[in-house]
């Protein structure tokens, strides 16, 4: 399908090419592995953590069963993002319709979305201490409602500039620069959406983990207190990692305008994938309960090879001729 590039024709692409670092060209195949790779350790890594949770009963409290929502929906980012963007690297298979595209974008930043609301509610967990089952239908409506007119704004928009995308997936603002209208409001409402969602978040997670913290240092107890600072730790230095990687390649994103568009895919990687890759092993070494469990099952699985059948005298069979009567 042809278009015209200043955007005089009414023709609009309805599929498109994702070109995922286009600085490197022919190279692009060879990024195929260390991607394939990071993959499959964020997958292991979170499926492993998740799979101590769910076996060991004493785990299944709300905190833990947070942390498991948690790298599941690691898992699904990963997934929504790393396979599309090794495709993209082939001349072959980096074809994406439409409807395709949005719906990616709409799982990307809905789950961007999902887990930054999580560790807002493992905050209030902390904090309230609750002990009943958390309304996780009304909460899932709430992100729908939050991504959705993004989305929807994008899908009435013509791309007729070009058919191909220089990014590794449908991200909101590399898809509207194919656009030949006006889209200001897609800004706009893109930008409102990012600033609410993150500002909330922070105001509510510093307000609560504020007097959580002081209220550990109040305990009496030596071990309680630093037992909760531990267990508060964990959740902020996580935080940390969601939010300063969103906030740095934010940043450099606006300020390094003429940086080349590698440079902005890699920091669109970064901020999507880090939090998937760190957020296992800062739960799986810093949460005593779970770093227990996970050596107690590298133990089992180093001790079953070496076991050998239990043959006692009772096990071998007598022939009945010589059976002591």
């Amino acid at each position: 399908m042809s278009a015209w590039s200043n955007g005089s024709s009414n023709v609009s692409y309805s599929s498109f090419l994702l070109v995922g670092f286009p600085g490197l060209q022919e190279s692009r195949a060879l990024l195929v592995l260390p991607f394939l790779s990071l993959y499959l350790v964020i997958v292991s890594a979170n499926a492993l953590v998740i799979h101590t949770v769910v076996a060991q009963r004493s785990l299944h409290q709300p905190m833990y069963l947070l942390i498991a929502l948690l790298l599941a929906v690691n898992i699904c980012v990963a997934t929504t993002v790393l396979p599309t963007m090794m495709f993209s690297f082939s001349t072959y298979f980096n074809h994406i319709s439409l409807p395709r595209c949005l719906l990616q974008m709409f799982c990307i930043y809905f789950l961007i979305v999902f887990d930054c609301n999580i560790l807002l509610v493992m905050a209030l967990d902390r904090y309230v201490a609750i002990c009943y089952p958390l309304r996780y239908p009304k909460l899932v409506t709430a992100h729908t409602c939050i991504v959705a007119p993004v989305v929807g704004l994008a899908s009435q928009v013509r791309f007729c500039r070009s058919h191909i995308i220089h990014h590794f997936a449908c991200e909101h603002m590399a898809l509207m620069k194919l656009s030949c209208g006006d889209i200001s409001l897609n800004k706009t409402v893109g930008l409102t959406v990012r600033i609410f969602n993150r500002v909330l978040d922070m105001l509510l997670l510093g307000a609560s983990y504020s007097r959580i913290i002081h209220a550990a240092f109040r305990i009496s107890s030596g071990r309680a207190r630093s037992k909760a600072l531990n267990t508060c730790g964990s959740h902020l230095l996580v935080i940390f990692t969601v939010y300063s990687s969103t906030m740095f390649s934010s940043i450099v994103y606006r300020v390094a305008r003429a940086a080349s568009q590698d440079v902005h895919n890699l920091l669109s990687a970064f901020y999507l994938l880090l939090p998937c890759l760190v957020n296992p092993f800062i739960y799986g070494a810093r949460t005593k309960e779970i770093r227990q469990h996970l050596a107690t099952l590298q133990r089992e699985k180093q001790q079953a090879p070496c076991r050998e059948p239990n043959v006692g005298w009772d096990s071998i069979p007598v022939p009945q001729d010589h059976a002591l009567g």
